[in-house]
């Protein structure tokens, strides 16, 4: 399943980073009301990062890299472990609107999918600009995946899972179904020729649908995550009465039909609802950085069965509950607002 020496390869997100990219919370229609809070959740995810590898920080103008300095300051973030960068934004989920990197020949490269807003909102035209200032900033070079039909191809980080030796897990919800369309008239074979050229991938796991109130329409980092080569994380809902029930059990199904993997269940926390919406609260949004996952929580009984979980699969590896009820306010959490680049390889 590893790909030949010199191919270009997505690496595992367990794998040495450089850097995490994230972008500091600014459009308050994310968090109606509660754009004040984010900052200091922001706060904690960069103080949990930083003790471990460098963060580097998009601010959409020089208020928000003035608020971001401070909030850090406040934290006791040294200095020296995170950079700010003055780069426009229009919402901060850098998993889906920055490059995803990879290495060929073990050199990194931003491959630079076309961003669209999740084929929802109209406002993403600073977003999509956002590939090109991680280029000038760090240096490494950057590719534009094309379609069949020769326009650019439309994907986003948090749709895309992989295990860094060939397989890839992603939903049919979000690439096949006729909700959100990204890229019109690309089939099945069309993906996975894709997956295949830019990311290295030589099998790819097709799951049903994502959780309950996912605003992009099926993502992955919501229910399914590789904890290593051979072993995936799926968000089950036990309770048959919750919407997530059967979509989690078809899920799980498909993936124990998978011969070569092990399969773990994650719970999900009871439904976070705001405003009457149910909210894509899930712990399978963690992110693994060197030397530490952070998870998000959400004051659920639930929330220490999923960090002892996620604990026993990253043994290595130091465990962080990030609070996550007022972020998930922004249909997002901490994988979501992350992005990692990965270190060359000699």
């Amino acid at each position: 399943m590893t790909p030949p020496a010199g191919a270009r390869r997505m690496p595992a997100e367990w794998e040495p980073h450089e850097a995490t990219w994230i972008s500091w919370p600014h459009h308050e229609p994310d968090w109606p009301g509660k754009l004040a809070a984010i900052p200091w959740v922001y706060g904690e995810i960069v103080r949990a990062l930083a003790a471990r590898e460098r963060v580097e920080i998009l601010c959409h103008n020089e208020e928000v890299r003035d608020n971001a300095r401070k909030v850090l300051t406040a934290h006791d973030v040294r200095e020296e472990s995170y950079r700010l960068h003055l780069v426009r934004s229009d919402r901060v989920w850098l998993r889906d609107s920055s490059p995803t990197v990879v290495l060929d020949d073990g050199k990194p490269v931003l491959v630079n999918w076309d961003f669209d807003a999740w084929a929802k909102y109209d406002n993403f035209a600073d977003d999509a600009r956002v590939g090109r200032a991680i280029e000038r900033i760090t240096g490494l070079p950057r590719l534009e995946p094309r379609r069949p039909d020769g326009g650019r191809l439309v994907l986003e980080g948090g749709g895309i899972e992989v295990n860094g030796a060939g397989k890839l897990l992603v939903t049919e919800e979000w690439l096949l179904s006729d909700v959100q369309v990204r890229n019109p008239g690309m089939t099945r074979a069309d993906y996975e020729s894709a997956f295949a050229e830019f990311l290295g991938v030589s099998e790819t796991i097709w799951l049903g649908e994502g959780a309950v109130g996912d605003d992009t329409h099926g993502h992955i980092d919501d229910i399914a995550r590789f904890s290593s080569a051979d072993t995936v994380l799926i968000a089950h809902e036990e309770d048959p009465s919750d919407e997530n029930h059967r979509r989690s059990l078809d899920n799980l199904e498909r993936l124990r039909n998978q011969p070569s993997l092990r399969v773990i269940t994650l719970p999900y926390p009871r439904p976070v609802m705001m405003n009457g919406e149910r909210l894509p609260a899930s712990y399978a949004n963690f992110y693994i950085a060197n030397g530490v996952v952070i998870v998000p929580t959400f004051n659920d009984p639930n929330d220490r069965t999923a960090l002892g979980i996620i604990g026993r699969e990253f043994p290595g590896r130091a465990v962080v509950g990030i609070h996550a009820v007022d972020l998930v306010w922004g249909l997002g959490t901490l994988h979501c607002l992350t992005q990692q680049q990965p270190a060359a390889k000699p």
